[in-house]
């Protein structure tokens, strides 16, 4: 095979046409050899090429004759000084960092480790053992595709509607979809699934890790795996375990998929995980960035190199205050943005990647450079403010442009529903979209991205089900998981076939998924939850690959009862421009009628103030958000009026009589919705808020 120079730049392999260039950067090492296989699962390569050109750093060559679906791999040469950062270790084959494509999963082995496990020395040790057998390989892609009518929804944020599901999870048992596509992107793309997306009214789904990922050892061995997938190795790389097609046939696959949702007027977020790799501690195996060049890619302990800092709880952390490193994120995102045609991010430990040199920074380099960037400039952001390194939580601190995940959100109204007293205060914030945590740097309610439930915890269902987690499938003994659920069993422990039971679960499932759609802020749905989905009491199934967390579209009553009224619930706010302003309440009296923007009422008919907001009796919230209180415009500035509503929230154990204030001189109140029992007509100058119920209210002028 001919050898010629090739180019630095771009990074990865890189087909033209006619050729592909292959480049590496490594400021350690002594050489680097790329390695060519003749198929992926073969033990040892078929050729073996030294790449003779460095250029400031970066390692590179051109091969004339290779083409796309090549298999490869690199073997980096340089000093094996684990106590000095350095873990070089040419007997192991390594994986591109840019690779567009892999071919498999790794297969658990002693050799892909850089240390002989077992000995003496540990980590120290060093073990020479090819582990080309072992490891999956890189494949040279050719990138094209027919993206000619693709168009992107660029769905403004205050009519977001974000659905958060997995991959797989969302077609293993859909009946609708054919077999050999259940659990694959292009499953996913299926008509049935994005026919039911569409009925629900969402205009985002948020994909959980589907860059190429690691399943732990622990876990493999355990009969597991990691399903979230919050372990990536290649952060260019669709994970092959989606595809249904052959060798790199996943980057078409994927391609297809977000085409066939921007058709459908939905957009594709990904969750990615660039805090961290799945290369784990200093006791890890060695697939890529350890070997290529550890010292540079990694955080390492100044006082002893041979650890890691571990900000992220999984072993490493990736240096984001490298320029390397940070290139490789920044990168990454440009690809998937402008080759696979993405539309946002979800930043799983976001500020990982603030942390310079390792105390959080809002002005930190990450931020401005994706602020600057021109290709990243209307892609959607979403922070995931905390961390697990010190001083790790940072819930409003994120600048402008970007979402952030709002637990505060979620605790509220978890606690509210589940009865809590005193805190119709921090409820009202919340349904305000919580200006007091976000409202900095002229941001508005889209900084805070609201959600009751997600991939992490209880499903919504469990929420109402159990009081303690129940994750003994997980094979921790029960260790694992968090034990602030903020859960109500209303009665028993599990599934019960009591009647008074069963309706109050479904009462409370049906408050929360209302409270969701009518705050302020940009609601997250987390998959399933519309259709009654359990994962029977196991709140961190990160690692069930199973029917525990596969959704099951076999839906009885309940199911259907439940997905009709999401989806009435969801078409309410989309309807009504007051539901979902671009800016935070003002506060101040409307003219011509006699109300704010949005005023807070208590049963008796009097605006709440005063210490009132913190009475720790307090269970009972009235919200009346005024017609002309909106701020949406339509293209031309005019003015788009939505109806005066009126939400009701009752978190206590009693019903209350609730005095209606008269927001227009003419006009009658209409019952909307009411969680506890259908609509009825309203007669008088007061409704019964039946205990532990929701009622939206609607002013008919």
């Amino acid at each position: 095979m001919r050898v010629w120079p090739g180019s630095p730049h771009p990074l990865g392999a890189t087909w033209d046409g006619e050729g592909v260039n292959f480049a590496i950067v490594s400021a350690h090492a002594t050489s680097v050899e790329l390695c060519l296989f003749g198929e992926p699962d073969a033990p040892s390569e078929a050729d073996r090429i030294t790449l003779g050109e460095r250029t400031e750093h970066v390692w590179h060559a051109y091969l004339p004759d290779a083409r796309p679906g090549q298999c490869y791999g690199f073997r980096v040469h340089g000093p094996f000084a684990p106590e000095q950062g350095h873990r070089f270790n040419p007997a192991k084959l390594l994986l591109d960092p840019y690779a567009k494509a892999i071919s498999g999963t790794v297969r658990w082995n002693h050799e892909i480790h850089g240390y002989r496990i077992g000995d003496s020395q540990g980590d120290l040790s060093h073990d020479l053992r090819d582990s080309a057998g072992f490891i999956p390989k890189s494949v040279v892609v050719d990138g094209s595709f027919n993206w000619v009518d693709d168009r992107l929804p660029r769905t403004p944020w205050h009519r977001t509607v974000i659905y958060e599901c997995h991959v797989k999870g969302m077609t293993a048992r859909h009946p609708e979809v054919p077999p050999e596509l259940r659990g694959t992107y292009l499953g996913l793309a299926t008509d049935a699934v994005i026919g039911h997306l569409q009925a629900l009214g969402i205009t985002a789904v948020q994909l959980l890790p589907i860059q190429q990922f690691v399943s732990e050892r622990h876990l493999v061995e355990a009969g597991l795996a990691n399903y979230w997938g919050y372990n990536t190795i290649g952060f260019f790389a669709p994970d092959v375990r989606y595809a249904s097609g052959g060798l790199g046939q996943q980057v078409s696959e994927f391609k297809t998929m977000v085409k066939r949702f921007h058709r459908a007027g939905i957009e594709v977020i990904l969750d990615v995980v660039y805090n961290h790799t799945g290369e784990g501690n200093h006791e890890g195996p060695t697939l890529a960035f350890r070997g290529i060049d550890n010292q540079s890619y990694y955080r390492l302990d100044p006082q002893h190199p041979r650890y890691y800092l571990n900000f992220a709880g999984t072993g490493n952390t990736l240096d984001a205050s490298q320029p390397r490193t940070l290139q490789l994120i920044l990168d990454s995102m440009r690809y998937w943005v402008t080759e696979m045609h993405v539309d946002g991010f979800r930043f799983d430990l976001a500020p990982v990647l603030a942390r310079d040199p390792t105390d959080f920074n809002p002005s930190a380099r990450f931020f401005e450079i994706v602020r600057q960037d021109p290709v990243l400039a209307n892609v959607k952001l979403i922070a995931e403010p905390w961390d697990l390194g010190p001083g790790g939580y940072h819930l409003g601190a994120f600048p402008a442009r970007w979402s952030e995940w709002n637990d505060q959100y979620r605790d509220t109204v978890r606690r509210f529903w589940r009865g809590e007293g005193g805190l119709i205060g921090p409820l009202a914030s919340r349904l305000s979209g919580s200006s007091d945590l976000l409202g900095n740097g002229g941001r508005g309610p889209q900084a805070s991205l609201n959600f009751v439930a997600c991939h992490d915890g209880f499903t919504l269902r469990d929420l109402v089900s159990y009081e303690r987690k129940h994750n003994e499938a997980n094979k921790e003994h029960n260790r694992d998981g968090t034990d602030a659920n903020h859960s109500n069993n209303w009665g028993a422990e599990g599934p019960s076939k009591v009647a008074a039971v069963v309706q109050q679960r479904r009462c409370m499932v049906r408050n929360m998924l209302a409270t969701l759609a009518f705050s302020q802020g940009v609601p997250m749905l987390s998959h399933g939850d519309e259709v009654s989905r359990t994962q029977r009491g196991n709140n961190n199934a990160y690692c069930q690959d199973n029917e525990l967390t596969w959704m099951d579209w076999r839906l009885d009553r309940e199911a259907r009862d439940l997905l009709a009224f999401t989806r009435r619930v969801f078409a309410i706010r989309r309807q009504n421009p007051v539901l979902r302003r671009r800016t935070y309440f003002a506060g101040t009296r409307l003219r011509q009628t006699g109300f704010n923007d949005v005023t807070w009422f208590l049963p008796d008919g009097q605006e709440v103030g005063g210490d009132q907001w913190g009475d720790p009796r307090g269970h009972v919230l009235g919200m009346l958000i005024h017609a002309r209180g909106g701020d949406e415009r339509d293209e031309r500035g005019r003015p788009l009026h939505g109806e005066t509503v009126m939400l009701l929230l009752n978190g206590g154990n009693g019903s209350r009589r609730f005095v209606l204030p008269q927001p227009g001189k003419r006009g009658r109140w209409v019952e909307e919705l009411n969680t506890a029992r259908p609509p009825r007509r309203i007669t008088g100058g007061a409704v019964n808020l039946v205990a532990h119920s929701l009622m939206l209210l609607r002013f008919d002028e």
